[in-house]
C-alpha cells in the first residue's frame, strides 16, 4: 500500500500529483455500493472514475477520486480493506487516440493490466485510466506519441 503522506512528485512529473487509484474490497451485500457512494457524497468526495468487478469472495472496486488523501483517511477510519496503485489518466483527443495508445504500448512491449473510463471529463474529452507494467518507460512512450497524461490537479479542474 502506498503511504498517503509520501511526496507526490515523480521524476517525470515534478510538482504534479500523480493519479492514485484505490482498489477497495467490498463485501457481497445488497446496497453496499449505494451506501458507500452516499458516504462519499456526504464527505464531498467525488468519484472521477470507477470500475466494479464481482468475484466469488468480494466485489473489487477500482476508484479514482478528487481527494485521494481524504479518501484514504476515510477508508482507514472505517476499516474498509483497500490498496492503492498509481495509474495513468490519458486524455483521448482524437478518434484514433485509443489505437495510438495501445499501439504505442505494444511497440514498447509494455503489458496493459486494465483500462476503464472516467466519468469526469474536465476538458470535455474522453479520459481512460490505465494500469501498466514499467510505468516510467510507459510514461516516456505515451509522451513520445503525444498522448496527454493528466495529473490529479488537471483532473480536479
Amino acid at each position: 500500500m502506498i503511504d498517503p503522506t509520501e511526496g507526490t512528485s515523480t521524476l517525470h512529473n515534478a510538482g504534479k500529483e500523480p493519479i492514485r487509484q484505490f482498489v477497495i474490497y467490498a463485501e457481497h451485500k445488497v446496497g453496499w455500493l449505494n451506501d458507500f457512494v452516499s458516504l462519499l457524497n456526504d464527505e464531498n468526495i467525488d468519484i472521477l472514475a470507477i470500475s466494479v468487478l464481482d468475484t466469488t469472495d468480494s466485489a473489487v472496486i477500482r476508484l479514482i477520486s478528487n481527494y485521494p488523501k481524504d479518501l484514504a483517511r476515510l477508508l482507514k477510519s472505517l476499516s474498509i480493506s483497500f490498496t492503492e496503485r498509481m495509474v495513468f489518466a490519458v486524455e483521448l483527443e482524437k478518434d484514433d487516440s485509443m489505437q495510438i495508445l495501445t499501439k504505442a504500448l505494444l511497440r514498447a512491449e509494455i503489458n496493459i493490466h486494465y483500462i476503464y473510463s472516467f466519468l469526469h471529463q474536465p476538458n470535455g474529452k474522453p479520459i481512460v485510466a490505465i494500469a501498466v507494467e514499467e510505468q516510467d518507460t510507459a510514461l516516456d512512450v505515451l509522451r513520445t506519441y503525444q498522448l496527454k497524461v493528466m495529473s490529479q490537479d488537471e483532473l480536479n479542474r
